[in-house]
């Protein structure tokens, strides 16, 4: 199975991903690890990726994915994911889960400007926000609300997909 941890910058996609795929035993995949260059040098300057930019980065991702569901190893991947279009992308399989951190503008503001050493200008959560396309409920995706803390947001994603802990 494959997890897929979606939302705008700053929602704790990593934090809650390794977090979960630790507790899992599964590996964990960092999604801002696939960018090409000229794309992190593009967020860094305050500029906002088109999708022009995203899809060698979208298609990376998805052989990432076929990769490891061709082996049956399971993964947690954290990836903005933000337009719906881009989750059918990867979501090449039943075994490809999507999971959703809902938060509002003020509360991801807060979280992203309190984060350290990232490449993601703050500035661009505003275009984040615009290009998100928040799941649908034919998306069967899972829909976790933040203001609670990792731990917690965790728990709730093993209970909803009946995943069990690593022991």
């Amino acid at each position: 199975m494959i997890v897929i941890i979606f939302g705008v910058s700053g929602a704790g996609k990593t934090t809650v991903g390794k977090l979960l795929a630790r507790e899992l035993g599964w590996h964990f995949l960092e999604a801002d690890d696939f960018h090409p260059a000229a794309n992190i040098k593009k967020m860094r300057s305050g500029h906002p990726l088109t999708d022009e930019d995203r899809w060698p980065w979208l298609e990376a991702l998805r052989e990432q994915i076929e990769r490891f569901l061709a082996v049956e190893e399971d993964a947690v991947l954290a990836c903005s994911a933000l337009k719906r279009k881009h989750r059918e992308y990867l979501r090449v399989s039943p075994d490809v889960k999507l999971v959703f951190l809902r938060g509002d503008f003020a509360l991801i503001e807060k979280l992203l400007r309190g984060r350290r050493g990232h490449f993601m200008n703050p500035e661009l959560l505003e275009s984040q926000f615009a290009d998100l396309e928040e799941a649908e409920p034919d998306e069967d995706a899972l829909t976790i609300e933040l203001g609670r803390t990792p731990q917690e947001i965790v728990e709730e994603i093993k209970t909803k997909l009946r995943l069990a802990s690593k022991d």
